[in-house]
């Protein structure tokens, strides 16, 4: 049973790994050092936002940041990011 759909150019790698085609790279440190960099650049962009929130619950989050030892707009962006992850 497959749980994930593939686009064309993931399909042909795969076919392409099923089939033992796939050759290695001279360079893979360095490649692999390249790639990593890319991903982290991608998935590492922040937007700004705006949010209007209660007095309280801005009090309560801001208690709750101190609590976990963090500024209260990364601590608020954590909790925002595990919710988005679920």
């Amino acid at each position: 049973m497959k749980d994930y759909d593939l686009d064309a150019d993931e399909q042909d790698l795969f076919d392409a790994y099923e089939a033992d085609e796939l050759v290695a790279v001279s360079s893979f440190n360095k490649e692999s050092t390249k790639a990593k960099a890319a991903a982290k650049a991608t998935l590492n962009k922040t937007m700004n936002i705006s949010i209007r929130l209660s007095q309280q619950d801005l009090y309560k989050l801001r208690a709750k940041a101190i609590e976990e030892g963090l500024p209260h707009q990364t601590y608020a962006s954590s909790i925002l990011h595990k919710a988005a992850a679920k």
